[in-house]
């Protein structure tokens, strides 16, 4: 019946319909272009004092002499993860300390990968405080057993100012005992990544790897003005009618130096805001733009489909069961998608 309807058209119609396939193709390969090459911060001269001390302070920062005294910062600090000094991406993945079975499932799926196309990645589990000294001795057999943790010195779990203090201790971790990576990926247990993907975005990136700050945006969020809220951030400490651009915290990049930049500026940043938030504060105080990527899913999970994870960056919402069943069937199928099937696919599940 196709066949017969095709035969049928003129040549004015076969051009309409060659016209509109180049142009959903072109649309398609050009948000790409327009996301990859020219949404970039594009370097600057920073007159603003605050940023250029901020930058020069990060340029100048070394922790690597006081690695010997941050033993009560970092119970388990595994000082020894990054001795490939070729390391092109170091993963922190931030897990609660009673997320064993989460971790394991992350260990035999994603994680499960030292190189990706010859490139050497590091990934490793960060952890706050346990509660006991039973959950401790077990954290600490766990980690004598895989060797890919680290346990920042953070407050209880449950605290608004945990996220933010153990991502600070995270970055702290880097500056110290990793500043050999070259970008370093900052997620949950709960997410999954697609990191052959990511490393193959990074390394095509047509500009020097430096002030990137890669993720989803998120724009127009308003600051917390409920004087009742743990939330709550008066006007005098910050004025601004919205929160600055962010990468939403299920999963962003940063490059080297803006883990530094980051890191210095945290230390003149108070404000009761969740983690990636926070990031967002400290990389403007800095004069680091956050830059955006559609293929990091965010914190809305998409339905599964094989050719969708295969060209996403990371979705999150997966649970122990669900991240394995779908790492065994994209071993099983491997990629090959056409870019219109992923998109046309990816739009059909998105809000799912």
């Amino acid at each position: 019946m196709l066949q017969c309807f095709l035969c049928r058209l003129r040549t004015h119609q076969w051009c309409f319909l060659l016209f509109n396939v180049l142009l959903f193709h072109a649309l398609l390969f050009g948000a790409d272009f327009v996301e990859e090459y020219l949404l970039q911060p594009t370097p600057g001269v920073y007159t603003d004092g605050t940023i250029a001390d901020v930058r020069e302070k990060a340029m100048k920062l070394d922790l690597s002499n006081a690695r010997e005294n941050m033993s009560q910062s970092y119970p388990i600090a595994n000082p020894d993860a990054c001795r490939n000094s070729d390391l092109f991406l170091l993963t922190l993945v931030f897990s609660s300390t009673a997320n064993i079975s989460q971790r394991d499932a992350v260990r035999r799926t994603w994680a499960n990968q030292t190189l990706t196309q010859g490139f050497p990645l590091q990934i490793l589990f960060f952890l706050g405080l346990t509660q006991t000294s039973a959950a401790q001795r077990a954290l600490m057999a766990e980690s004598d057993r895989y060797g890919d943790m680290v346990q920042g010195q953070a407050v209880g779990d449950s605290s608004l100012r945990s996220p933010t203090e153990r991502t600070i201790l995270a970055l702290r971790w880097v500056i110290a005992f990793c500043p050999v990576a070259r970008f370093v990926l900052l997620t949950q247990d709960s997410v999954f990544l697609n990191l052959p993907a990511i490393r193959g975005y990074l390394f095509g990136l047509h500009w020097h790897p430096e002030d990137l700050y890669l993720g989803r945006v998120i724009q127009g969020d308003s600051p917390d003005r409920d004087p009742n809220s743990v939330g709550y951030m008066p006007p005098a400490l910050y004025p601004g009618k919205y929160l600055p651009e962010y990468c939403d915290g299920t999963a962003y990049v940063l490059s080297q130096d803006v883990v530094r930049k980051v890191y210095i500026a945290s230390m003149a940043v108070q404000a009761p805001v969740p983690a990636d938030v926070f990031v967002g504060l400290c990389a403007k105080r800095a004069g680091v733009a956050p830059t955006h990527s559609a293929r990091f899913a965010g914190e809305k999970p998409v339905r599964y489909n094989a050719c969708c994870y295969n060209y996403l960056f990371s979705t999150a919402g997966m649970r122990d069961e669900k991240l394995e069943a779908v790492w065994a069937d994209l071993r099983q199928k491997g990629g090959g998608c056409s870019l219109f099937y992923i998109m046309y696919v990816f739009d059909r599940h998105s809000d799912s």
